[in-house]
This record gives structure tokens, sequence and C-alpha cells, in this order.
């Protein structure tokens, strides 16, 4: 009787953790009743009917990737080239994603692969290869309406490689290197233009600096002048005024002065080394006479000797420079 007690007991026992099941985080667990799909377990413990209530399917609720193996698509300008594609995605409704599809992974990658033939394969070779941002957009809402019924929201299609053949690559690659030296040339182009202009305006600025200092120039140079007729028209005033104060004596005084001056002249000549020419000697007197008494004006009347009189003879004066013979 015991051992029946005690095997009843371990029967119990067996059936109570048969009805209970754990389900761990980031995954939903679906409860079949009698092969009816009845609830969604969430993470947590749970007790069920034994026999009765059985786990159907574990939904990983985490969001996943799908990496979609290369494809060769055929652009519209008949270019085929070969696309490497991921796909993000997270279940939403469990229940759904049992049971609406019968094997999720594989239907994704079939959607996302046949759209993805469909949005390149309307696009030329270029577009193809600068507009990746459009085709990721166009794939997504096409993959994510489509799969929208499954209880999965897709998150995210990108493009990881895009490969043309070989020889386009290769026309590709002296294309770019065609429109950089088109660039280069470009912009030295540029820079002769901005330099020559920059030369130009630099000329234009120097011209028009030397104008203006030629014009000051000028300016100055006629102001002196002005000032320099001034000057002697108020020295001819003075002399003027002189001659009209004491006549005849001023007047020998300064035809004096510039004789005298004209007079020395002739020794500083660096074309001859003897000088002869025929010379008044009263006219020099007369001279010196004059400055005799504007000398005695001065002084107050005293008697000026201006030297020994010499006869009225022609005279010959030689003049002869240092270190050369007579």
């Amino acid at each position: 009787m015991e051992f029946v007690l005690v095997a009843l007991l371990i029967l119990l026992v067996a059936f109570l953790l048969m009805g209970v099941r754990v389900v761990k985080q980031g995954f939903v667990y679906t409860i079949e009743r009698l092969g009816k799909f009845t609830i969604s377990a969430e993470p947590g413990l749970h007790i069920i009917i034994p026999f009765v209530d059985r786990v159907g399917r574990k939904i990983n609720m985490m969001e996943q990737v799908l990496d979609i193996p290369g494809q060769e698509i055929i652009t519209k300008d008949n270019a085929m080239v070969g696309v490497d594609a991921v796909v993000f995605f997270q279940v939403l409704d469990a229940g759904k994603a049992a049971y609406e599809v019968s094997n999720l992974y594989n239907a994704i990658m079939a959607l996302t692969t046949t759209n993805l033939r469909t949005v390149m394969g309307s696009m030329d070779l270029d577009e193809t290869l600068s507009k990746r941002d459009e085709i990721n957009a166009r794939l997504l809402s096409v993959v994510d309406h489509a799969t929208s019924p499954w209880g999965v929201k897709i998150t995210r299609v990108e493009i990881k490689d895009i490969r043309p053949p070989m020889d386009i690559s290769e026309a590709m690659a002296r294309q770019m290197k065609a429109e950089r030296l088109k660039r280069a040339e470009i912009l030295e182009a540029e820079g002769d233009r901005a330099s020559n202009i920059l030369r130009a305006e630099g000329d234009k600025q120097s011209a028009i600096l030397k104008a203006e200092g030629k014009r000051e120039a000028a300016f100055r140079d006629a102001e002196a002048r002005e000032r320099e007729a001034e000057a002697e028209a108020k020295a001819t005033q003075m002399v003027s005024d002189a001659i009209a104060g004491s006549g005849s004596q001023a007047i020998n005084y300064f035809v004096a002065q510039e004789y005298t001056k004209a007079f020395g002249k002739f020794a500083d000549s660096p074309n001859a080394k003897t000088i002869l020419f025929p010379m008044e000697a009263t006219q020099l007197i007369g001279s010196l006479g004059g400055i005799g008494e504007l000398v005695k004006d001065a002084i107050g009347g005293e008697t000026v000797n201006t030297g020994t009189p010499i006869p009225k003879t022609r005279a010959r004066t030689s003049v002869s420079r240092s270190g050369d013979k007579g």
C-alpha cells in the first residue's frame, strides 16, 4: 500500500512539472490546446495543462539580421552587376509570425531578393551606384508592406556591395581620371585668370599711383617755380628800390659784382690752357670805383683806395691752369 502511495505521489509531481513552463527573456512561446493556437506566453513562469496544452513555436522577439546572398542583377541599360544586402527585422506578433507564414526567414529572403531585382532593374548602372539611399528606401517600403500580415516589422534594408563588371569598372576608372584631369585643368585656368586679373589690377593701381605722383610732382614744381618767380620779383623790386634810392652807385655795384663773377669763370674753362682776350682796364677800374663809392657812403665818407691806377691801354691777360706748361 505504501508503495502505491509513493508511486501516485511521484506521478503527481511529474504531472505538475509537465504543466510548468518558463519562457526566456526575448522570446514568446505559442501555446496550442489540442493542436489549436490559444495564447502567446510572454517571458516568465506559465502553467499549462499537461497532455492538453503544449508549446507550439518559440518565437524570437528581438531584432534580427538576415543576410541576403549575392545576386546577379541586370540593370535598365543591360549591365550585369552583383549585389549583396542585409535586412533587419523584428517580430511584433508571435501568433502571426508562427502561423501566417510557413518559414519566416525564407519568406523574408525571397521577398527581399525579388524586390531587389525589381528596384535595381528599373535603374541605370550610374543610378544604382549613386542612389543607394533611394534603393534602400524603396526596398524598405515594399518589403515592410509585404511582411506586415506576418506580424513582422522591417526596420532597415541596406545594400552592402554593388559589383559592376571588370570592363565597366575599368571604363569608370578612366572616366573618373579624365574627370579629375578636367577639374584640375579648369582650376588651373581659373587660377591663371585670377592671377592675370590681380596682376592687371596691380598694374592699374600702380599706373594710377604713378600718375598721381607725377601730378603731385608737377604741382610741387609749379609751386616751386611760382615761389622762385615771387622771390625773383621781390629781389628785382629791391634792386629797383636800391637803384631808385642811390642812383648810379647801386648800378655800378651790381655790374661790378656780375663782371667779377664772369671774369672768374674764364679760369675754370676745361677746354683751353691759355686764354687771351682784350680788356679795357678803365671798365674794371670804373666798376671798382663804384664799389668804393658805396663803401665810402657806408662808412661815413672815408676814402677807400681801390688800387693803383691802370693806364688806358689794351692789356693782355694770360690765365694758366695749374699744372700746365706756359
